[in-house]
Order: structure tokens, then sequence, then C-alpha cells
């Protein structure tokens, strides 16, 4: 009897132990898919925001100027890059999709781009997963993801990714 009032124990032990060591593997797992597929990764600053209907005016789209800082993955040599996103406001008029990622003025971020051949632009790769917001973590002055992991261990770990990449090819 005394065995069987263990059992429930042992068994949450034995799955919060499972879920803390497997959950850093989840997240670098989709950190190298993301890298995997970018055709560039980048840190920058929102410069600047403009929203505009399609020719149609059945959709609006906004292109969102980064202001270039580090090029991380990628042959992207110049200041700025224009990124268009599905989305935006003209006049009283919203647009908004769900997991397309929002950008704030002067916002400093890392993106994952993918660049369409089709008509020469720039997205955003699987949408909100493909921008993480920088800020300022106000103790150590360091700049952090929203989840507080340095920016310095998040662009080591993208490099030394695509130098692992590079190397096997």
């Amino acid at each position: 009897m005394k065995n069987l009032s263990l059992l429930p124990l042992i068994i949450f032990l034995l799955f919060g132990f499972l879920s803390v060591s497997v959950f850093p593997q989840v997240i670098n797992t989709e950190l190298n898919a993301l890298v995997e597929n970018a055709d560039i990764i980048l840190t920058g600053k929102v410069s600047e925001k403009n929203s505009y209907w399609n020719n149609h005016k059945t959709r609006i789209y906004t292109d969102v100027v980064i202001q270039t800082d580090e090029n991380l993955k990628g042959n992207y040599t110049g200041e700025t890059i224009r990124i268009v996103t599905a989305g935006g406001e003209v006049g009283e008029i919203g647009e908004m999709y769900s997991h397309t990622p929002r950008f704030k003025d002067n916002e400093e971020v890392l993106l994952f781009i993918k660049k369409d051949n089709k008509n020469n632009s720039y997205k955003i790769l699987e949408g909100e997963n493909g921008k993480i917001s920088l800020i300022e973590n106000k103790i150590t002055g360091e700049k952090v993801t929203s989840s507080n992991k340095k920016i310095s261990t998040l662009k080591k770990e993208i490099k030394d990714y695509v130098n692992k990449k590079t190397q096997q090819n």
C-alpha cells in the first residue's frame, strides 16, 4: 500500500525532470530552424513605417525600414532594409493578421528574413517568430530578448550554427 501512494509522486518527479531537460532543446530546435531557413539574419532599428493599399484596395501592407546594425547571416550589405508585412493602418481603416509581426517606431530587433524572389522584396520568416524585439535590461544595461536572454548569447548561438553549417557544406 505504501508503494502505491509513492507512485504518483514518482511519476510527477519523472515528468518534471523530463520537461526541464527537453525545454531548452525545443528552443534550440526552433532557433536552428529559423537560422537554417533564413536568407538574411540581422539586428537593427525600425526607422520608418509606411502602410498602403494594394492596387485593388483589398489589402493593406506595411513597408518597415530597418536601419541595419549587424549582419549575422547572408550577403546583405545595405545600411537599411525594407521589409513588407501584411496589415497596417491607412487613414481610419486598419487591418491586422494573426501571427504577423508588428513593429514599433525606433524598436530594436533581431530579424530572420526571407527574400521573396517573385516580387523582389523581403519578408519576415515564420511570421512573428522571425522577429525578436530587443530591450535593455534595466539592471545590467545589456540588450536582451523579452525572455531576458542576452542578445550577445543569442548572436553567438546563431553565428556558431551558421559557421557549423558552412563547414559541413
